[in-house]
């Protein structure tokens, strides 16, 4: 089968950066299923492997957390899904991934595909859907409100893949307002349009911006990125007892100044239901189904902004390119081998 994949870990402008390879078609067992892949998008993840992970001498790393397509093997122990079945998912840090004509994958994290879009539109929600879907109801729990707080969530890098998601569930599943950053004028008309009810600069100081909304201290505040060079704003800006959550990886995180605010730090890492197989493992694909249906019922949309075909080294290259400058909007999705 036709597969992309990096045997040396580094920089995208190498020639060698990503390869068009060919790999064995792999067999179903246990309660995996085998997908013939359709549509991938990328994630800062995949960027962040290929360029500090070597897979070792003469091995391939296949990338790729995001995947569209139709099932095609069961393994003996499935039993929540069909051949012919049309899927969506972002799959395990621990195997393979998608970026290949067939893959493997846990049925328990598979979500069915929602019927009303297209492959490629699909293919831009798995792995962001989840991210923010479980630091939303998860991790901050945004249902149960913080005694004397705005009833409001401060998204940082609304414009990104999660954050483009993140607006839209909580416009269609709560009344929580929501005050995405954004810094240019195209990312600001796209958070926007995605739902969010104030938009504010994180180019320049946050908490003064929030404060002139004249709403009160927000309860909660979500950071997708750069959320070292924020910290100091979110702590001055955020409710007492308010809840915090971050996605990213800052170098250092000295977060002693939540601490006369009483405020609750969360982490989410969409993957460590995979790789633990913790005992609630079942409920990506069952958060899944629920994205897809409200993405059927016109209550969220893709964020897809770019599409590339076919599924190669030359594309997979220029879209990892364009998710290191930290300026895309939405996500880059690859369709067809």
């Amino acid at each position: 089968m036709k597969a992309v994949a990096y045997n040396s870990a580094g920089s995208i402008e190498r020639e060698d950066a990503l390869q068009d390879i060919e790999l064995p078609r792999p067999a179903a067992s246990g309660r995996d299923i085998l997908v013939e892949v359709e549509a991938i998008s990328v994630n800062p993840v995949d960027t962040k492997i290929r360029k500090g992970l070597n897979p070792g001498d003469d091995q391939w790393k296949v990338l790729g957390w995001d995947a569209v397509g139709k099932v095609v093997e069961l393994g003996p122990d499935a039993r929540d899904f069909s051949v012919g079945d049309e899927v969506f998912y972002a799959g395990s840090l621990l195997r393979p991934g998608a970026n290949s004509q067939f893959h493997l994958v846990d049925e328990r994290i598979v979500g069915r595909k929602p019927k009303t879009i297209s492959n490629a539109e699909a293919a831009a929600l798995p792995l962001t859907a989840i991210t923010a879907w479980e630091m939303l109801f998860d991790r901050l729990d945004i249902h149960k409100p913080v005694p004397g707080a705005a009833n409001a969530i401060v998204i940082i890098g609304g414009a990104g893949g999660v954050g483009s998601v993140a607006i839209q569930l909580v416009r269609a599943l709560t009344d929580v307002t929501v005050i995405a950053t954004a810094s240019r004028s195209e990312t600001q008309e796209w958070v926007k349009s995605l739902g969010a009810n104030h938009v504010i600069d994180h180019s320049k100081p946050i908490a003064a911006q929030v404060a002139a909304l004249g709403i009160g201290a927000p309860a909660f505040v979500f950071s997708t990125t750069e959320t070292d060079h924020h910290l100091k704003e979110i702590i001055e800006l955020i409710a007492p007892q308010g809840r915090f959550g971050l996605i990213d990886d800052p170098e250092t995180l000295d977060v002693t100044g939540f601490k006369r605010k009483a405020v609750s730090i969360h982490w989410e890492l969409m993957f460590t239901r995979s790789i633990y197989e913790t005992a609630d493992i079942a409920e990506q694909g069952k958060l899944l189904n629920e994205v897809s249906r409200l993405v059927d019922e016109g209550k969220i949309r893709t964020t897809v902004t770019e599409t590339l075909s076919p599924i190669n080294a030359s594309n997979l290259k220029r879209a990892h390119a364009g998710i290191e400058t930290g300026k895309t909007k939405g996500k880059v999705v690859l369709e067809g081998f």
